[in-house]
């Protein structure tokens, strides 16, 4: 059971395409059915592989290996190959419970979508696979084809199903990502040629020899900077992103501010950091400088908006770089804070953007000048919006605030004045999450606002779970904390280890 268990998790969304494809496409209520059924067996193949996972054994478990391509390079006669190779560590193990969380509760988000639900479901299930995929992929020949995965059906998910200019930011995204890949394909080639391995293991313990030389590990790290960089987002490759959480459907913006984001952070920890440890430590300063960037930029920008959308998209933007300077800080607390940064950011994001679906559901608007005095109608969730604006800002007992407080301690430590000015971005964050949220639900109570209803029942889902989860890690951060544990001492001690050596 447990030796294939991973190549079931990540291929289990394909299930609900099968399904699918026997469903008429006028049977709402059944693809509707399917539609949140079908993240339902990952979600649950991702906690068995919780249960099964030893969190006192380092490096991956679970593993599945088979022999895939070979072939030998002509004129050399060297022979190569490249296989099969899925596994699990503690890192990808959060992220994976984490993918599949916001997938599930996404699918119910999904229950807004009123038109072409079976091609809408069909893209949704291969999204989600790409997303599995890159968390599980052992080797680089598999995690580019999956983070490609993730592209396709994104596009045409924006494109197709998104708001009034969903086409441009459909596009925006294809051409952002689309060279950021090609970037990545070339590291990935480059690391082929010359090493003539694509497996993550090896090239971690490879890269770090002193036959390869500085110049090319140099140019591997620059380059994969480049690409997650735009994935993160990273300063100024951000604009892309505004546009997709604003014009993308509110399920599909919950799937890619909660999770899509984070394979940029995955991609910078796992491979940046861990492949190649002496060029981390070169550029740890341009890392951490440009996580206070981003941390000021969104922070400034995110508080002049109107749209409360914008203000999320910018407040992004922000806490990414709270990710950022967790990575530069180069020590236990700072890497385990980057990562709780990613989990916490994708629970807290995922809830804010659907509780402003559910405004925009019942206002037709999301334009915080023309919002407010809405808590007198909707009670549940302008207290539940208030709730996720507080653990955004970092309150003390939710997931925002261990954090923050870690990815901090951790910077403090290696580069105290840029820490220092990063924290300007924490107080500027409780000024526009505050404003934001004082604004739309407080205030006299609007005459066209008097018959909104409160929230309904699958509505009491996403939010009951986003919020238990963010309150269950700020309380008893020890949950994620012992989970990710020997993956973030292994890569700090090998990073420290080969930086002395």
């Amino acid at each position: 059971m447990t030796e294939n268990m991973i190549t079931w998790l990540v291929f289990s969304p394909l299930l609900g395409i099968l399904l699918l494809l026997f469903v008429h496409r006028e049977n709402e209520r059944l693809i509707k059915a399917i539609g949140i059924v079908g993240t339902l067996i990952p979600l649950a193949l991702s906690l068995m592989l919780l249960s099964f996972f030893d969190f006192n054994q380092e490096g991956y478990q679970l593993t599945h290996t088979v022999p895939w391509i070979q072939f030998t390079l002509p004129g050399t006669g060297q022979a190569l190959e490249i296989n099969y190779e899925l596994g699990a560590d503690g890192m990808s193990v959060a992220f994976l419970v984490l993918t599949t969380v916001i997938s599930t509760l996404a699918a119910v988000a999904s229950l807004y979508i009123k038109q072409r639900l079976k091609a809408y479901f069909i893209l949704f299930f291969l999204l989600m696979t790409g997303m599995l995929g890159v968390f599980a992929s052992m080797n680089l020949f598999l995690f580019f084809i999956f983070f490609e995965l993730t592209i396709i059906p994104m596009f045409f998910l924006i494109g197709i199903w998104g708001y009034v200019e969903r086409e441009r930011a459909a596009y925006h995204f294809l051409l952002y990502n689309g060279i950021g890949s090609a970037v990545m394909l070339v590291a990935f080639v480059a690391m082929f040629m010359n090493l003539g391995t694509l497996h993550i293991p090896t090239l971690t313990e490879w890269l770090a020899k002193p036959f390869v030389p500085q110049g090319l590990a140099a140019g591997l790290f620059l380059a994969l900077l480049f690409a997650f960089g735009v994935k993160l987002p990273v300063f100024p490759f951000h604009s892309w992103m505004l546009k997709v959480h604003v014009q993308a459907p509110p399920a599909i913006v919950m799937i890619h501010s909660g999770v899509l984001l984070k394979l940029g952070a995955y991609g910078l920890i796992r491979l940046n950091m861990g492949m190649l440890p002496a060029q981390m430590e070169q550029f740890a300063y341009l890392i951490a400088l440009l996580g206070v960037v981003n941390i000021l930029y969104g922070a400034v920008l995110a508080f002049r908006q109107r749209d409360l959308k914008l203000v999320l998209a910018y407040s992004s933007v922000s806490h990414m770089g709270i990710v950022l300077l967790g990575i530069g800080a180069m020590n236990y607390s700072g890497l385990q804070g980057a990562i709780f940064q990613s989990v916490s950011h994708g629970l807290i994001s995922a809830l804010l953007f659907f509780l402003i679906a559910a405004i925009y559901e019942r206002t037709n608007t999301s334009m915080i000048p023309e919002l407010g005095g809405l808590a007198k109608n909707m009670p549940v969730i302008c207290g539940a919006l208030l709730a996720a604006g507080l653990a955004n800002l970092g309150l003390p007992g939710m997931s925002g605030f261990i954090s923050e407080f870690l990815a901090f301690l951790g910077i403090f430590n290696t580069y105290p004045a840029l820490a220092a000015v990063g924290v300007l971005g924490i107080i500027l964050t409780a000024v526009y999450v505050l404003r934001a949220v004082l604004l739309t639900t407080f205030g006299p109570a609007k005459e066209q606002w008097a018959g909104l209803k409160d929230v309904r029942g699958f509505e009491y889902v996403p939010i009951t779970v986003l919020l238990g989860l963010i309150i269950l890690i700020g309380v008893y951060p020890s949950v994620l904390g012992e989970t990710i544990h020997l993956s973030v001492e292994t890569i700090v001690h090998g990073l420290l280890a080969r930086i002395g050596g």
